[in-house]
């Protein structure tokens, strides 16, 4: 007899988590408030739209904002004399192909980009452009005072932290700026340096933010970020071959398509106010999949690509509470 009511209380328990967190998972602001930033982008140009122009240079970001982009996206080191460059690898061998590092060089001595550039996410394609030159997150900045960007701090350098935010407070850029690094360690630095930047999911955090989904538990968990990146799973081993081996697994690439691509999940982080952008959608099929599935926001190396889809598959307004 008490085995029986025990089973029935936690029936009855579990009857009721189940209820409440689905309930909360669609109506989460009556238990969060609702982040507002001041941006709602859609299309975001990946390194500066690296399929049109070479990757991280003037051009790129120029060609990009001409081709109307709504963020763009990049990452950042310092070289060896404190300044903020904007480049994706610290080895300058794929880009430039001269086997140093950037923090070893005085950006007066970094040399140019290679004439030709594949396409990270396009393999087998190449980009090209007059401009080879690596650029200054301050010359960014100047140029595109109110362009929003997504910024990656690619290196666990406290000074490089401290630049950042000192350049993205220089230039009035707390509410238009989203910063954030894989690794939890830089993230933490980056928040504690300035919170008031809007920042990313990091590797970890995005694992727990799937772990809390998955069990119910994520319509209860505040969350402090604002924008969550992920690939686009179907992209993985077809136009982008990634370098770590267990995402060349086709097990793995399956579990991120049913595990992570859930509607659900994605208009859930969508009515707290966050943001969620896949990448790197580099043909029409893939850029119709991304908002399918629910994303805010699409990254891709060719701008002029993204900005003809939007123009043939316009979307509803964004939410009156950006």
């Amino acid at each position: 007899m008490d085995a029986l009511v025990g089973t029935l209380l936690l029936c009855s328990a579990v009857g009721v988590y189940v209820v409440c967190s689905l309930f909360l998972l669609h109506n989460p602001c009556l238990l969060h408030k609702r982040k507002k930033l001041k941006f709602h982008c859609r299309h975001i140009s990946h390194r500066g739209g690296c399929g049109e122009k070479i990757e991280s240079t003037m051009e790129a970001f120029t060609n990009a904002v001409d081709v109307c982009t709504e963020m763009l996206e990049m990452d950042c080191h310092l070289t060896l004399d404190g300044c903020v460059v904007v480049s994706h690898d610290n080895n300058l061998l794929r880009q430039s192909g001269c086997d140093k590092t950037i923090s070893s060089l005085r950006f007066q001595d970094l040399p140019l980009y290679k004439e030709q550039l594949e396409v990270t996410f396009n393999v087998g394609h190449y980009s090209t452009g007059k401009d080879r030159e690596f650029v200054l997150l301050e010359d960014v900045f100047k140029k595109f005072p109110n362009m929003p960007i997504l910024l990656e701090i690619k290196e666990n350098n406290d000074l490089l932290i401290k630049k950042v935010s000192c350049l993205v407070n220089q230039y009035g850029r707390e509410s238009i700026t989203v910063w954030g690094s894989e690794g939890s360690e830089v993230m933490a630095k980056c928040q504690k340096q300035n919170p008031s930047i809007p920042y990313l999911f990091t590797v970890r955090r995005t694992i727990l933010l799937l772990l809390l989904f998955c069990t119910g538990l994520l319509p209860f968990v505040p969350l402090g970020e604002s924008v969550l990146l992920f690939y686009l799973p179907q992209i993985i081993n077809r136009t982008y071959i990634p370098e770590e081996s267990y995402l060349k697994n086709r097990f793995v690439v399956y579990l991120l398509q049913k595990v992570a691509m859930r509607k659900s999940l994605l208009d859930h982080l969508t009515k707290r106010g966050l943001q969620v952008q896949l990448f790197v959608c580099n043909e029409e099929s893939d850029i119709e999949a991304a908002f399918a599935v629910g994303a805010t926001g699409v990254l891709t190396d060719y701008p002029t690509l993204l900005s003809n889809y939007l123009r043939k598959h316009p979307l509803p307004p964004p939410p009156a509470f950006y």
